[in-house]
């Protein structure tokens, strides 16, 4: 299965779900492609965020990479593509080919125990411990999304 995260710049929250996941999916020894990207170019080329990074490092989450923008044929490519919040879900909705198969563009955090109707907040403006609730949240949602694949939900 192929999945692709997707938030706004694609330097905080879709590199630390696509991190999640690739964590998640190598400890339940689940077979998944996870890439991320941002539906807008601000940071195209960027590292992820420092203060997203040094969150993430402090739980041993290693987050990698450098932040692109979201194309048509990415929406293609994927078998799901996960928006961290419904500003980018309706983004992503928009760029989409209208053969796109239904239910393959979904809100991330439908797969949350704890908060499935909830966007992931964007720490960006916040403060530093907003960086590390969007750490917690986005490896509780992997967890929980990997055992769905596992189970053959997805």
């Amino acid at each position: 299965m192929r999945i692709l995260m997707v938030c706004l710049g694609n330097i905080c929250r879709s590199p630390t779900a696509e991190a999640a996941l690739r964590e998640a999916a190598a400890e339940a020894e689940v077979d998944v492609e996870v890439d991320s990207a941002g539906t807008g170019a601000w940071h195209v080329g960027n590292a992820p965020d420092e203060r997203m990074t040094a969150a993430a490092d402090e739980v041993g989450l290693c987050l990698a990479g450098a932040a692109r923008q979201v194309t048509s044929e990415d929406l293609g490519d994927h078998d799901l593509v996960l928006a961290m919040d419904r500003e980018n879900l309706r983004d992503l909705r928009a760029l989409s080919p209208p053969d796109l198969p239904a239910g393959r563009i979904r809100l991330f955090r439908e797969f949350d125990p704890e908060g499935p109707d909830e966007d992931v907040p964007d720490p960006y403006y916040g403060g530093a411990r907003g960086f590390a609730d969007v750490v917690t949240m986005t490896r509780r949602t992997a967890r929980e999304l990997v055992r769905r694949i596992d189970a053959g939900e997805l």
